[in-house]
């Protein structure tokens, strides 16, 4: 059966820039297997495989690989897939704002906008982000990182291990310059990071390249097969429980935008907006542009 896929550039409005994803359409038949080898050929960070819903209601059932593994629930994948269907939809005259995605992790709420061959959703995280445990001890994060362990942390921030629906050791950096120079050292890895049934690392500082965004951010997953990512709306969830803890805003709506990709080449911008009432996060948002790329068919 040929199946038809198409590759987007997400967390972007430019081609050729952004987290590449790739997703495969009529993957009815598809078992987990076949799906996780078509997604080591993509060889991209992500890529998503779209069936019928289960419940009629919503727009589509998907599930999301990483060349080494299943996630629950990702935020590339989420946007990218969102703002493909959208445009289809479009396509055939069928327009909607609003689409709903069946992930691992439970229905995903997604807004959307397109206009020729890209376009921009928005997605209510289907759980609120958590802190899990803490991560390991900073001069063994430098260590993994090929850092000094004066260069880990600032402000209030410290590492820790968080989880908005995937977990993510998050790790604070001092400035651009250090995040510039980590080398991962991989026999320290898997022993270091966590969570321990897929290490990975999103570290993160207050400096940015851009002054209009507000945190510049690198995420490595190696076990994941994925070296060094563009840029990651999970880890950006987990990362919302992390601004909470070390932050603290007050009441109201928080915007903040998370540049991501910068090292690679591909440029990212991940919005992130958080509901806080009460001195407690309510609910929390992903945000981001995609655009289409190529399209094609698997034979």
């Amino acid at each position: 059966m040929k199946r038809r896929f198409f590759t987007l550039d997400v967390f972007t409005r430019a081609r050729h820039a952004g987290n590449p994803l790739a997703v495969v359409l009529d993957a009815e038949g598809l078992d987990t297997e076949a799906m996780q080898a078509i997604t080591r050929e993509f060889n991209l960070s992500e890529t998503v495989f779209v069936a019928p819903p289960i419940d009629p209601a919503n727009r589509a059932a998907i599930r999301i690989f990483t060349p080494g593994r299943e996630l629950p629930f990702a935020g590339h994948p989420t946007v990218g897939t969102a703002v493909l269907l959208a445009l289809r939809d479009a396509q055939e005259g069928r327009a909607k704002d609003k689409l709903v995605l069946e992930e691992r992790i439970g229905a995903v709420s997604c807004n959307v906008s397109v206009r020729d061959d890209q376009g921009r959703a928005v997605f209510t995280l289907p759980r609120l982000p958590e802190r899990l445990g803490e991560a390991a001890p900073v001069a063994e994060l430098a260590t993994a990182l090929g850092l000094d362990p004066a260069e880990i942390g600032f402000d209030a921030h410290e590492p820790g291990v968080f989880s908005g629906g995937v977990g993510f050791t998050l790790v604070p950096i001092t400035n651009l310059e250090a995040m510039g120079r980590i080398t991962l050292d991989m026999m320290r890895w898997n022993t270091v990071m966590k969570p321990a049934e897929h290490p990975n690392a999103f570290v993160y500082c207050r400096q940015t390249r851009d002054a209009a965004h507000h945190f510049h951010a690198r995420m490595f997953a190696p076990g994941m097969g994925i070296g060094e990512d563009p840029a990651t709306g999970g880890a950006a969830a987990a990362f919302a429980a992390a601004v909470m803890a070390f932050d603290r805003p007050g009441d109201g709506e928080h915007r903040l935008v998370i540049e991501q990709g910068y090292e690679m080449g591909r440029p990212s911008q991940i919005e992130l907006r958080l509901r806080v009432e009460r001195g407690g996060l309510v609910s929390a948002s992903i945000g981001g542009e995609a655009v289409l790329v190529s399209e094609g068919v698997l034979l």
